[in-house]
This record gives C-alpha cells, sequence and structure tokens, in this order.
C-alpha cells in the first residue's frame, strides 16, 4: 500500500505532541488557546447562519409560526 510521507510526517507529529499532554484534550485545547492568544493573529468566528441549520434541524420554531417544513415527507 502507498504511504505519503508528508502525511505520516504529521500523524507522528500529533502523535507526539498528543503523548506530550497524556492525551489529555482539556490540556492540549488549553495549550492551543495558549498559542492562538499569544500568536497575535485577529481570530474570527464563523458563526452557522440561522437558516441552514434550521433546515437539517427540523425546527419549525426558529422560522416562525407559520413556516413549514417541506423536507419531511408525510406517510
Amino acid at each position: 500500500m502507498w504511504e505519503d510521507e508528508i502525511v505520516e510526517e504529521i500523524h507522528q507529529i500529533r502523535e507526539a505532541y498528543a503523548k506530550s499532554f497524556n492525551y489529555n484534550l482539556d490540556a492540549i485545547f488549553e495549550d492551543l488557546r495558549k498559542k492562538e492568544a499569544e500568536s497575535g493573529r485577529e481570530v474570527v468566528s464563523l458563526s452557522r447562519k440561522r437558516g441552514l441549520t434550521t433546515r437539517w434541524s427540523g425546527r419549525t420554531g426558529v422560522l416562525g409560526k407559520d413556516a413549514k417544513d417541506s423536507d419531511r415527507r408525510s406517510t
């Protein structure tokens, strides 16, 4: 089976990073937040558009009282 050297290197780096925190996700997340703050770069939040999440969740209440969920099939 063919292996990509770059992908393999990324997997090794990721494994070493996780191992350095004893695979503790809270510690990894805290470290990433710290690095993010120290980077000095602007961090943007890409919030979801209400229409897309409403469409797939089936919650018509967000659309309005008279909205109809046309994606559901009646039996």
